[in-house]
């Protein structure tokens, strides 16, 4: 059965916050000429005071972001991951990485989904970028439900936290009573056969696969990593152990993410084959949501089919 389709996860970064400012006035929100794209603006909205357009600037405005938060205020940062990450990395890796400044890179955009917008703006090797940097929290919610929790746990974190949030709605995996624990993993289905392991959105169509390999007498354990740095090592390492078996599936480059961090888990922890799901060592193409999924091998169906496939070689 195909899971619902929840909301934006980048609306409920602009509401997420709102709610949250109003009882915390530590909250400020820096935006670089966006706020429309990212939701921003509902902040803004809200907040004017606290909202602080810095243009299209984003390696000023990271080190902005550094300098106010040593006066008590914690920076929210609203921009694409594109302009989050990659073009201001120097100012990401010197003022709030190695000074643990308590700032929240909100990275809206990530993944394929940037509205067809193209390789310029589809960053698929941040997971990498970010979890090799010292100090850095690496967080990928999987749905509505899941960013809101991730948004309001980030506040208690006293520390450089690197949230990747997609554009566009996705499917819902949670529901409103879930409650996210910083640094676990969670066990989204049970199985015998396989076991899968998965991030962000990508989680809730390795799902949808799941029932479809069930069809096939495939009985596929599924697990869920929203925290992927720090990384929940023991249960990554008792997920191997029920089935033997491990395949990895993330919208994200194989190279770095969720895949290699597994990997190199289980040949420390508890040497076992892991074979990667994702995108390969490419620039990616810009299309549909729907195209870009089934090009890729990232749909429901074709994550099925390679699963399968790689089963059988084993």
């Amino acid at each position: 059965m195909t899971l619902p389709m929840g909301r934006a996860q980048r609306e409920i970064f602009g509401e997420t916050l709102t709610e949250m400012a109003r009882t915390d006035p530590r909250i400020v929100v820096l935006d670089a000429d966006l706020g429309s794209s990212t939701k921003g603006d509902i902040f803004e909205k809200a907040h004017p005071e606290r909202y602080l357009q810095m243009g299209i600037a984003e390696q000023n405005m990271l080190g902005v972001a550094a300098g106010i938060s040593t006066m008590g205020f914690v920076p929210y940062i609203s921009t694409f991951v594109s302009f989050a990450v990659v073009r201001p990395l120097d100012q990401v890796r010197v003022l709030i990485a190695q000074t643990m400044a308590n700032v929240k890179i909100t990275g809206g955009y990530a993944g394929l989904f940037t509205g067809q917008a193209g390789k310029t703006h589809q960053i698929v090797d941040d997971v990498s970028i970010m979890r090799a940097m010292p100090n850095m929290v690496v967080v990928s919610p999987c749905d509505d439900t899941e960013a809101r929790e991730v948004l309001r746990w980030s506040i208690t974190y006293d520390g450089p936290v690197y949230i990747r949030l997609m554009r566009d709605a996705t499917q819902r995996l949670f529901d409103d009573g879930y409650a996210f624990r910083f640094g676990e993993v969670v066990t989204v289905r049970e199985g015998r056969d396989v076991t899968l392991v998965s991030t962000g959105a990508q989680t809730a169509r390795v799902v949808d696969a799941a029932d479809i390999l069930a069809a096939d007498g495939i009985d596929a354990h599924v697990i869920h990593v929203p925290t992927i740095k720090p990384l929940d090592v023991d249960a990554i390492v008792a997920a191997a152990e029920r089935t033997g078996e491990v395949i990895t599936i993330e919208e994200h480059s194989i190279i770095g993410g969720l895949g290699g961090a597994v990997a190199e888990t289980l040949s420390e922890r508890r040497p076992t084959r892991v074979r990667r799901i994702g995108l390969p060592d490419i620039f990616t193409e810009s299309g549909t949501n729907a195209a870009l999924l089934d090009l890729y091998g990232l749909s429901a169906p074709r994550v099925a089919e390679q699963v399968s496939a790689l089963l059988r070689r084993a």
